[in-house]
C-alpha cells in the first residue's frame, strides 16, 4: 500500500476515535476517585476564588489529596462553574475522553517519526482493542492525564535528543508545557525531569561513542535550554496546585514523598487471597498487567524483545532504547521502592502507551520480514484474532471494560474471586440507574433509605425523597436500609466462591463477563437491626428475640451471629455464644470481629492455648489487627514470655506506634527486668 494511502487512513482512524471515545464514555459508571478529586478540585477552586482565604484544600488528613496537583481535575471543575454545567460527571467523562484521546494520538504521532504511518495505524489498533486504558479513559482524570504527560514529555524530550544544534529550540515549548502538565497532576511527575537530564546527557555520549564528535558549543547550548526548560516547567505546573504553590520547592518534594510511599493501605484480593496495598508480593505490577493487557499487546511486545537487536541497530536505535528505559526504569523502582501499590496496575497506567509503542515497533519490524504476499496476510490475521477475545469483551461489557482480564486468568470469569474486579465502584452507577426506575415503578421515592458501598448521592440527586448513605456491607444489619447497592469489592473470595454472595434478597444483578460485580438489594428484615439496637441499650432479653427473628430471615449475615453471641456471652452463655461464633465463621472463615471474640473468650475462660489458636489465626489472615497481637501475646506470656516478646516485635515492625504493644511488651519484663518494663512504659506513654 503507498505511503500516503497509510497516511489518510492514519488521519481517518485518529480522527474518528475522539468521537467513538466521547460516545462509548457516556456508558461509563462514576469511579469512586471521581468523587474524591471532584470534591477537591471544588475546594482548590474556592481557594483560588477567595484569593487564598478558604483553605480547606490544604488540609486533608484522611485523603492527602493536597498533595495531588490534580490540574485536570481542577481545569474540568473551573470549566463546569464557569459554563454553568450541571451534569458534572458526564462533562467530566468528557474531559477524561478527550485527554485519554490524545495520549492515543501522541502515541501515534511518536510511532510514526520513528517509523512512518503504518506504525502510527498499529498503535491505534492496539489502543483500540485494550479494554483496560480504553475503559480508564472514560472516567479517570488522575492516571490518564498523568499517562498524556509521561508519553508526550518523552515524545518531544527524544525529539529534542534528536534533533541538531538550533533546530531543538522549535521543540522546547512542547517539551516545557508537557513536563509541567505531568508534574501539575502528580508529583511523580519529577520523572520526566530526571528523564530530560538523563536522555540529553546520554545523547551526546551516544554520539562521541559512535563517530567521535563532541560539538562544545551544541552541548553547551543543550545543557543551558535543559535548565530553562525545567525551570519553566517547575513553575508552570504548580499553578493549579495550592500546597506546592505556598512552598514550591520543598511542597512539591514532600509531596513526592509521601505519594511515594502513600500512607493509606488498602486490603485487596490477589491470587486467591485478601491481603494489605502494602504487603503484595515484588511481582504483584508485573503480574498484573499480565493478567489483564491484551494477548495482542503482549505479542506485539514478544516480537519486539525478539527483533531488540535488528530494531536498535537501525537508524532510530537510540530512540527506542530510551523508549525501553521509560517503560523498564519506573517497574524496577517499584522492584526496589516496594511502594504501597493497589487497584491493579492503575497507578502505572503511563506505563501503557510507551509499551503499545514497542508492542507496534515489534509488529512493524515483523511486517517488514514478512515481506510482500501471503505471509503479511497471515501477520494481519494473527493479530486480529489474537484481538477478538478483547473486542467481544469490551462489545458484551462496555460500562466495565476497564477490568478487562485476559486469557492467562481465563478472561474476566476466570479472575472472579482471584483478582480485584470492580475496584473502582463503577457497577454502582448503573445498579442504582436501575433502582431509581424500579423505586418509581414501585411508588417508593419518598423517605426510602439507600445505602451503598460507596456514595451514590450524585446518582440519585433526581430523587431528593431518597435519603443515600454509606456503610460496609459486613455490618448491614447494624444498619437502617431498605435498599443496598454492594459492589463485589472487599467481599471475601470464600463468599463469592461458595455461592453465599450475592446475597439473599438481590433483586437486580450487574454482570461482566458473566460474573456479578454490582447487586441491589432489598431488605427483607429489619430483626437485625431491633436486636442490635436492644444489644446497645443493654435490653439482652428483646435483643435474644430480635435476633432469632433475624436468623430466621437471614441466615447468611455473620455479623447477626456475632451480635447474638454478644448477647449470650453477656448472659453468661458460653457454650450457645461459642457455638454462633462458629456457625457464623461457616459464613466468613476469615471474620475478624469472629475470630477476635472467640481468642478473647477462650481467654477469658482461662483457655489459653485455644485463645492463641484464635489469634494466630486473626493475625494471618489479616497481619494488621493489632489487638489480636496483644490478645496472643498475653495468652503465652505466662507460660513462654520469650515467644509473647516475639509476637508483640513482629507486631511493632508492622505498626510501631501501636502503644497496647509497646505496653504489653512491658508487662513481658515487669517481673524479671523491672527497669526494661519501665522504659517501655514510658514510650508507650509518649505516643498520643
Amino acid at each position: 500500500m503507498p505511503h500516503s494511502r497509510y497516511r489518510y487512513i492514519f488521519i481517518a482512524a485518529a480522527i474518528l476515535m475522539l468521537p467513538l471515545l466521547a460516545i462509548t464514555g457516556r456508558k461509563a459508571g462514576i469511579s469512586c476517585d471521581e468523587v474524591l478529586h471532584y470534591n477537591h478540585s471544588v475546594a482548590v477552586y474556592k481557594y483560588f476564588a477567595t484569593h487564598g482565604a478558604d483553605t480547606s484544600a490544604l488540609w486533608t488528613p484522611v485523603t492527602n489529596l493536597r498533595h495531588y496537583g490534580q490540574a485536570y481535575d481542577n481545569i474540568a471543575t473551573i470549566l463546569i462553574r464557569w459554563l454553568g454545567i450541571d451534569d458534572i460527571y458526564a462533562f467530566r467523562h468528557l474531559m477524561s475522553a478527550f485527554a485519554g484521546w490524545l495520549v492515543i494520538l501522541i502515541t501515534a504521532l511518536f510511532a510514526v517519526w520513528l517509523g512512518g504511518y503504518r506504525n502510527g495505524l498499529i498503535v491505534l489498533f492496539l489502543f483500540a482493542v485494550s479494554p483496560t486504558f480504553i475503559g480508564h479513559a472514560w472516567n479517570n482524570l488522575k492516571d490518564v492525564p498523568f499517562a498524556l504527560g509521561y508519553i508526550a514529555s518523552a515524545y518531544f524530550t527524544i525529539k529534542f535528543i534528536s534533533a541538531p544544534g538550533r533546530a531543538a529550540t522549535k521543540i522546547l515549548i512542547f517539551i516545557t508545557l508537557s513536563m509541567a502538565f505531568t508534574l501539575s497532576i502528580r508529583a511523580g511527575g519529577l520523572i520526566v525531569f530526571c528523564y530530560l537530564v538523563f536522555f540529553t546527557f546520554i545523547s551526546f555520549v551516544y554520539r562521541y561513542v559512535n563517530d567521535g564528535s563532541l560539538v562544545l558549543r551544541d552541548l553547551w547550548i543543550k545543557s543551558g535550554l535543559v535548565i530553562v526548560m525545567i525551570l519553566a516547567a517547575w513553575l508552570l505546573g504548580i499553578l493549579l496546585w495550592p500546597y506546592a504553590l505556598r512552598e514550591p520547592l520543598g511542597g512539591v518534594i514532600g509531596s513526592y514523598r509521601v505519594m511515594a510511599h502513600f500512607p493509606d493501605t488498602f486490603r485487596q484480593v490477589f491470587e486467591g487471597r485478601v491481603e494489605w496495598s502494602d504487603f503484595m508480593p515484588w511481582y504483584y505490577l508485573p503480574k498484573s498487567m499480565l493478567i489483564t493487557i491484551p494477548i495482542t499487546v503482549l505479542s506485539g511486545l514478544l516480537v519486539f524483545i525478539f527483533t531488540f537487536r535488528r530494531i536498535i541497530s537501525g537508524k532510530k536505535g537510540l530512540q527506542y532504547s530510551l523508549i525501553l528505559f521509560t517503560l523498564l526504569f519506573p517497574v524496577v523502582f517499584v522492584f526496589y521502592e516496594r511502594p504501597n501499590l493497589y487497584s491493579s496496575w492503575r497507578q502505572f497506567l503511563f506505563l501503557y502507551p510507551p509499551l503499545v509503542l514497542l508492542a507496534a515497533a515489534g509488529f512493524e519490524k515483523a511486517f517488514e520480514l514478512s515481506g510482500y504476499g501471503w505471509r503479511r496476510y497471515a501477520l494481519s490475521a494473527v493479530i486480529i484474532l489474537l484481538s477478538v477475545h478483547p473486542m467481544k469483551y469490551m462489545a458484551q461489557n462496555l460500562p466495565y471494560s476497564y477490568i478487562y482480564y485476559n486469557q492467562l486468568t481465563g478472561g474476566t470469569a476466570g479472575a472472579y474471586a482471584r483478582y480485584e474486579l470492580d475496584y473502582y465502584f463503577t457497577g454502582q452507577t448503573m445498579a442504582s440507574e436501575w433502582l431509581k426506575k424500579y423505586l418509581r415503578e414501585k411508588g417508593e421515592t419518598e423517605g426510602t433509605i439507600v445505602k451503598a458501598t460507596y456514595s451514590v448521592s450524585w446518582q440519585f440527586r433526581d430523587l431528593p425523597g431518597v435519603h443515600t448513605g454509606y456503610f460496609r456491607w459486613e455490618e448491614r444489619s447494624m444498619e437502617d436500609w431498605d435498599y443496598a447497592i454492594v459492589t463485589n469489592r472487599y467481599i471475601p473470595p470464600f463468599q463469592l466462591n461458595n455461592g453465599i454472595w450475592p446475597p439473599g434478597g438481590t433483586i437486580h444483578t450487574e454482570y461482566a463477563d458473566g460474573v456479578p460485580v454490582c447487586v441491589v438489594v432489598k431488605r427483607t428484615s429489619f430483626a437485625g437491626l431491633r436486636g442490635y439496637r436492644f444489644l446497645q441499650a443493654g435490653n439482652l432479653e428483646a435483643a435474644e428475640e430480635q435476633f432469632k427473628k433475624a436468623l430466621e430471615a437471614d441466615a447468611s449475615d455473620e455479623m447477626i451471629f456475632f451480635n447474638f453471641a454478644a448477647v449470650l456471652v453477656r448472659k453468661g452463655e458460653m457454650l450457645r455464644a461459642d457455638s454462633l461464633l462458629k456457625a457464623g465463621l461457616s459464613l466468613n472463615p476469615d471474620s475478624d470481629q469472629i475470630l477476635m471474640y472467640l481468642g478473647n473468650i477462650a481467654k477469658a475462660g482461662g483457655r489459653n492455648e485455644e485463645a492463641a489458636l484464635w489469634y494466630r489465626r486473626l493475625t494471618g489472615t489479616n497481619r494488621k489487627y493489632f489487638e489480636a497481637y496483644v490478645g496472643h501475646a498475653e495468652a503465652i506470656s505466662g507460660k513462654d514470655p520469650e515467644a509473647a516478646r516475639k509476637v508483640l516485635k513482629d507486631c511493632l515492625l508492622i505498626n510501631p506506634r501501636f502503644s497496647p504493644a509497646i505496653v504489653a511488651l512491658g508487662d513481658t519484663y515487669r517481673e524479671t527486668h523491672p527497669e526494661l518494663a519501665a522504659k517501655y512504659y514510658k514510650l508507650a506513654g509518649t505516643i498520643k
